[in-house]
């Protein structure tokens, strides 16, 4: 039997792309243990993840080198007897706990001389391999496979209904058609599309009958507040007082969400709901969300994609020249 230690991404959406991974995996080896080693964080997104065995938990912060934590890690889990590695993020210290850990075959895209720690090393084919989620999923094929798109599939995270109900009732949540709003852009406001938009659009949508979920974590409360400035009964600033499980289950109730390019737009597509993404300085031909059920707002300027945090102009045209009118044409 085959026993895979994925070494997993650090941010949201990255993780629900390797979904996209472990289905190709349970494919090619239909009885195998898929066990992920991640941030703490992503444990409620793995735990959505059927083919997922097991979560282990990274026990450093994002940027930090822990070497001879890592060490130590992967020296304590040789008994384990993994198969194989994979090994998503391209840097050197993603690749020394397996290496550490004894594992036989140890799978990764070449990267900051990682010659010594993998041994099943890939050329990246940036042409080929275009997409986040193309990357992912050729590294559970075999090393010579010639990689075609039809084999990517899309995540899929299981939802909680039992649990969806209980947030309706401890959020004061109607059963009125909902929309999510997203306005987080962790990566900087280069993503994110202003939220004098995102407050215009969510009047409008309340007055057109539907209820209003503004969506997003702590960091994203202030932006929120701003959203639903005016305190409409059906505009609910939910920043920071759901988790990351819960907001699963409440995207999966929704009949559509308007996201920036961030995790949480990756986290709607997976449970189904219908996609407004929203691209500034990125660019969906990289990350698009992965569903049918999308609509993407992005207008191609000369000066975009830049993929800085801010804009390196001073004038986000990317953003700013989508309109609201040309989000809730798609809405209503």
């Amino acid at each position: 039997m085959q026993k895979i230690l994925v070494v997993g991404p650090s941010w949201v959406g990255d993780m629900v792309m390797a979904q996209s991974l472990f289905k190709q995996l349970c494919r090619r080896f239909p009885e195998c243990e898929i066990h992920v080693l991640a941030p703490g964080w992503s444990e409620p997104i793995l735990a959505r993840m059927t083919e997922v065995t097991k979560t282990l938990v990274l026990p450093f912060g994002h940027g930090q080198l822990g070497l001879s934590g890592r060490w130590q890690l992967g020296r304590s889990l040789i008994a384990e007897n993994f198969t194989q590695a994979i090994v998503l993020p391209r840097s050197w210290k993603s690749a020394l706990v397996p290496f550490a850990a004894k594992i036989p075959l140890r799978t990764g895209f070449l990267g900051e001389q990682r010659y010594g720690l993998l041994n099943d090393r890939r050329h990246l084919d940036k042409t080929l391999l275009d997409q986040t989620v193309k990357r992912y999923t050729a590294l559970g094929l075999p090393a010579k496979a010639v990689f075609n798109s039809e084999v990517v599939n899309f995540p899929k995270l299981e939802v909680n209904l039992q649990h969806q109900q209980a947030l309706f009732k401890s959020l004061g949540l109607s059963d009125k058609p909902a929309v999510a709003l997203m306005p987080g852009a962790e990566y900087g406001p280069a993503k994110q599309w202003p939220l004098a938009y995102f407050r215009e659009l969510a009047e409008k949508l309340v007055a057109a009958g539907k209820q209003v979920w503004v969506l997003g974590g702590a960091k994203d409360a202030a932006a929120g507040a701003e959203i639903a400035v005016y305190g409409l009964a059906e505009l609910h600033n939910l920043c920071g007082k759901t988790q990351l499980a819960d907001v699963v289950d409440l995207l999966a109730a929704t009949q559509a969400a308007v996201t920036n390019d961030s995790g949480l737009m990756h986290v709607a597509a997976a449970v189904g709901t219908q996609v407004h993404a929203i691209y500034g300085s990125s660019s969906p031909a990289y990350t698009p969300p992965l569903t049918k059920q999308a609509q993407v707002h992005y207008l191609q300027l000369d000066c975009s994609p830049c993929f800085k945090r801010t804009c390196p102009l001073g004038h986000t045209h990317c953003l700013k020249q989508i309109t609201v009118k040309q989000l809730l044409d798609g809405l209503l």
